[in-house]
């Protein structure tokens, strides 16, 4: 398979990579700085020449959320970075002879938006708020691809687990230190995926025909943000009593603190049905690869389905 992947040097767009080429695929990245990536590399302008040599597209490209406060032209960026970018690869995608036959395309939970405890599956409809908007309008761009034949998945991943990238390497640092603790009262919920698995989902739907549209990309096993910040502690041998207000959050990030308080009760109701068998289904388990994990690239392994 050739596959042309979005990201840069992301953490899932790089394990992603790393994951394909294990297999023997041959993989284009699509990074701002090509010569900074190992491999073959193209910068956006040249998206549309190389479309027509791929057969797939993994689309991980976006702006950070949590790089800075959200003014006004934070949340530009943030929106622009997602829906702009995929709208010129399905534009590429329309242009190619031959053009891909699939589009993975990164979502979030979020886009649920903040949902007290009912359980969310891929039927729910979107949510209100700002980040619940830029993933409704992401994914709308991404299924643009779908009149041109092409099969679009939306894998709408919780927080992803990791010893290399993304939440826990900041988290760390805190807990180790005795300063972990639940985030305001710390019964919003928290959907959760760790690293390898979020990569074998995106090799699975890459190549398993019976997967489309919205997929959420989290375990079974939701827990409320007091319970995640428990089990981290004891993964690090430390107590986990330093609660942080909820005022004291809004105060520090503004709007931004919604990803901290408000939550998701996420169910992955399309991947039970599929019969995809979870690496890591525990938290405590995710967690304990998680902290000691040496931040290696995902093995390649099987998609999972039974």
């Amino acid at each position: 398979m050739r596959t042309l992947v979005t990201g840069g040097q992301g953490l899932l767009a790089r394990h992603v990579a790393a994951a394909l080429r294990g297999q023997g695929h041959a993989v284009t990245i699509v990074s701002r700085r090509p010569a900074e990536v190992r491999g073959r590399a193209v910068d956006w302008a040249g998206v549309r020449d190389a479309m027509s040599e791929v057969d797939a597209v993994v689309n991980l490209a976006g702006a950070s959320l949590t790089h800075r406060r959200w003014h006004a032209e934070r949340k530009h960026e943030i929106l622009e970075s997602r829906v702009d970018c995929t709208n010129r690869l399905v534009a590429a995608i329309a242009a190619a002879r031959p053009r891909p036959t699939v589009l993975v395309n990164a979502s979030a939970t979020a886009v649920y938006g903040p949902r007290a405890d009912a359980p969310l599956d891929e039927t729910t409809s979107p949510g209100d708020g700002f980040v619940a908007e830029v993933y409704r309008r992401w994914e709308a761009a991404a299924v643009g691809a779908r009149a041109l034949g092409v099969r679009v998945v939306l894998l709408r991943f919780g927080v992803v687990l990791a010893s290399d990238g993304g939440v826990l390497p900041r988290l760390l640092p805190l807990y180790r230190a005795g300063l972990g603790g639940p985030l305001g009262r710390g019964t919003q919920w928290m959907s959760w995926i760790h690293r390898d698995d979020a990569v074998a989902l995106v090799l699975a739907a890459l190549v398993d025909a019976g997967w489309e549209g919205p997929l959420n990309a989290v375990t079974p096993s939701a827990v409320r943000q007091r319970d995640f910040a428990r089990t981290l502690a004891r993964a690090v041998h430390r107590p986990a009593v330093v609660r942080v207000p909820g005022l004291a959050l809004r105060v520090a990030l503004g709007e931004m603190a919604t990803l901290l308080l408000g939550g998701q009760r996420a169910v992955p109701a399309a991947l039970t049905a599929a019969g995809y068998s979870f690496r890591y289904p525990d938290l405590e388990t995710a967690l304990a690869e998680s902290v000691g994990g040496d931040g290696r690239a995902a093995m390649p392994a099987p998609p999972g389905i039974r």
